[in-house]
């Protein structure tokens, strides 16, 4: 078993973690210093996840939401490392709406090489490697996806199930009101590498950890992910927030049009 089928392994087994805090009627759910949702759940797969990491691979750090913050100064000597989000979208946890995620992704040299996004609720798993091309799990079997091609079925666009923002609406005017799907997590990034979807605009905050894992799935299945001047999200930053960003399908929609009126209210 290579290192991506075992990290495969370790976010399966995180989502059953997972599984058995969703089917309690208590989440134990918190608020961080941010506002933002915590639950035993994001806890649990974060230990679990740390755990079988430090096992399979000692000698790669770990950077995970759930951690204590680790300062710039010791980070950025990483050129290799895990990036961790135990749960993604506990919003939509609370909300039992199976749209949430297990995001583990391995970044080399400010690029995410190698991801795993598991859906357990979903019992669906993406993964994908620079070599090895980007894979879909499901009730359908285990197949290679690539991004399509919007030019051939018309454009679709994914947003944000919770955190769609204020700008989106104007944006999708702009862009002559295409059908748009509402998805939670990362699994929004996973509709543009599996074809279902070419477009997903990020107007809202972000962290690393929330697309790392996503990002190597799409750059892997044949997209791409550009913050709203056109450059490449990078990772390892002094600032671990993402500037807002758009990902494609291939060939990318030329979106900047659209959003040029708007783009000083996206920042």
């Amino acid at each position: 078993m290579d290192l991506l089928d075992s990290v495969v392994a370790v976010a399966i087994e995180a989502g059953d973690v997972i599984m058995d805090i969703y089917a309690r009627d208590d989440h134990g759910a918190t608020l961080k210093a941010d506002a933002s949702p915590l639950t035993l759940a994001d806890r649990a797969a974060h230990d679990c996840i740390v755990a079988r990491l430090e096992r399979l691979s000692p000698d790669i750090p770990i950077l995970s939401e759930e951690a204590e913050s680790i300062a710039f100064d010791a980070r950025s000597r990483w050129r290799r490392y895990w990036i961790v989000d135990p749960l993604d979208g506990t919003k939509e946890f609370l909300k039992r709406n199976g749209e949430f995620t297990v995001n583990i992704a391995l970044i080399e040299d400010g690029r995410p090489i190698a991801g795993v996004v598991h859906a357990p609720a979903l019992s669906t798993t993406y993964w994908a490697s620079a070599e090895g091309g980007a894979w879909r799990r499901g009730a359908d079997g285990t197949n290679r996806i690539v991004v399509s091609d919007y030019r051939a079925s018309g454009l679709l666009v994914v947003a944000s199930r919770s955190h769609a923002g204020a700008l989106m609406p104007r944006f999708l005017e702009a862009l002559g009101n295409p059908p748009c799907v509402s998805k939670g997590s990362s699994l929004k990034f996973c509709l543009v590498a599996e074809g279902s979807a070419n477009l997903y605009p990020r107007f809202g905050p972000t962290m690393e950890w929330d697309v790392a894992a996503a990002h190597a799935v799409v750059n892997a299945a044949g997209g791409s992910i550009s913050d709203l001047e056109g450059r490449p999200l990078t990772y390892n930053k002094p600032d671990l927030h993402n500037p807002h960003f758009v990902v494609c399908g291939a060939p990318p929609y030329p979106w900047s049009g659209a959003l040029a009126g708007l783009v000083s209210e996206a920042r």
